[in-house]
């Protein structure tokens, strides 16, 4: 079999998503399908030749995330390199943000902010889980299903554009008469507090539950995000995975670091930097 030297390809097999990138040439492709089931040989060639990617092609193909070990080491004549999920992560954000050659012993805190979030540490060829939390995408989606009576993010992401989150949300000046630190007074006091006042009677639209619902994702992935990195003295912070393609997610985790004198960098192509990650390291 003669495989195509200039075509290389990984997939990131998450809990709620499978990316997979494909370099052919210059160009990088990238693409996204909802989590189905276990991956097997049969569903990879299937995924892949959704996009014109023959496995037989592939020298070698990366993969990681979930449960990418349940592959075999080798699906025909081509090499199946599993790689560490930390590692994939960290080396996808250094290269998403353009930390390269010397650049890379920047250190640098990654946010994969997924289904659950993972907090890594990536500093040169050294990468380490240092904090997470099982709040993220996943929370979103199963607290919209019972709230919103949808699972769909595209229309959460609509709701909550048109919402006002303190419909829901207890707002500084609702609790308190003076300032807290630099906080302004329309900052959050009480996620969906208003809703747990004894004396609220009236109603709330699914406009303003939806802006609640990812003021309240997007506040807490900041803020563990922003003291994991000054506790481990990181120098930069960039966010990763699907959850940083929302933009009222983007506009809640600015408003934090605002708040906090934290910088936490958005990067394009956000939900592929696992995938990413894991192609550059099975280049070796």
């Amino acid at each position: 079999m003669t495989h195509q030297p200039d075509l290389a390809a990984a997939i990131d097999f998450g809990i709620s998503n499978t990316d997979v990138v494909v370099r052919r040439g210059g160009d990088l492709i990238t693409w996204s399908q909802p989590y189905a089931r276990d991956p097997d040989p049969a569903s990879v060639r299937e995924l892949l030749a959704t996009h014109a990617v023959d496995l037989d092609d592939l020298a070698r193909l990366a993969v990681t995330g979930g449960r990418h070990r349940v592959l075999p080491d080798a699906i025909g004549d081509t090499q199946v390199v599993k790689i560490n999920e930390v590692q994939a992560i960290g080396r996808g954000g250094q290269a998403l943000l353009g930390l390269e050659g010397a650049a890379r012993d920047t250190s640098l805190m990654v946010a994969s902010c997924g289904s659950g979030t993972a907090l890594i540490k990536a500093q040169g060829d050294s990468y380490a889980h240092v904090s997470g939390s099982a709040v993220g995408g996943g929370t979103m989606l199963g607290l919209a299903r019972l709230i919103l009576g949808t699972m769909d993010p595209l229309e959460i992401e609509a709701l909550a554009a048109q919402g006002d989150r303190n419909g829901a949300d207890l707002s500084l000046a609702d609790v308190i008469t003076g300032p807290i630190g630099s906080l302004p007074a329309d900052a959050t006091a009480v996620n969906f507090g208003r809703l747990g006042r004894r004396s609220f009677h009236g109603e709330v639209s699914r406009e303003d539950l939806a802006a609640a619902l990812v003021n309240l994702i997007a506040q807490t992935i900041a803020l563990i995000t922003i003291n994991a990195a000054r506790a481990q003295g990181c120098e930069q912070v960039v966010l990763t995975g699907h959850m940083v393609d929302m933009s009222t997610f983007r506009e809640v985790v600015g408003l934090v670091g605002q708040y906090y004198a934290a910088e936490l960098k958005v990067v394009d192509r956000p939900g592929y930097a696992t995938a990413i990650g894991a192609l550059l390291l099975a280049d070796g």
